[in-house]
């Protein structure tokens, strides 16, 4: 919850990455209900996923978003874009991100973009090396940039100085 409390002046941004209609056949029936999965972020490091359930759609989109601010995650950006290659996996899924030239843009499939989108990235390679279902995407997605480090800690690892990491 601390990561949220910093970020908590600042707007959040959200949207909705697919709605899914999940029926439940009973004896009377058929009960429908939905789920959602959200991504929300501030365009400015913090991101974070939430998959949400209910009867109705809003509630379920109200749901997903609670979830999202609660696992809520800081990403070290340099000029609009990650430091280093990364890989992250989910099941099946694996994801794979490398660092792009400033004027590439979000070079990714739908899952990864939003999330790259709603964190702050402007330039960045993408590709899903395995899977297709879009929520182990997004999951593999965040396992990957919860990876990066912070600068300042690589920098004391190496016995060196914050610009000598960045080249400034």
């Amino acid at each position: 919850m601390s990561r949220l409390n910093d970020v908590v002046s600042e707007e959040l941004e959200n949207d909705v990455v697919f709605i899914k209609k999940v029926t439940k056949v009973v004896k009377g029936g058929r009960n429908f209900r939905f789920s959602v999965l959200v991504i929300v972020g501030n365009r400015g490091g913090f991101v974070g996923y939430g998959l949400g359930k209910g009867k109705e759609v809003n509630e379920a989109v109200s749901n997903g978003i609670l979830r999202a601010k609660k696992q809520m995650i800081r990403v070290f950006l340099t000029h609009e874009t990650i430091p280093y290659e990364i890989h992250g996996k989910c099941g099946c899924s694996e994801v794979f991100l490398k660092p792009a030239r400033q004027g590439t843009g979000i070079i990714a499939g739908s899952g990864v973009r939003v999330v790259c989108k709603y964190l702050g990235l402007r330039n960045v390679l993408s590709k899903c090396i395995k899977g297709n279902n879009i929520t182990n995407i997004v999951k593999a997605t965040f396992d990957a940039l919860s990876k990066i480090k912070n600068p300042v800690c690589i920098a004391k690892e190496r016995g060196m100085e914050l610009n000598d990491i960045y080249g400034v």
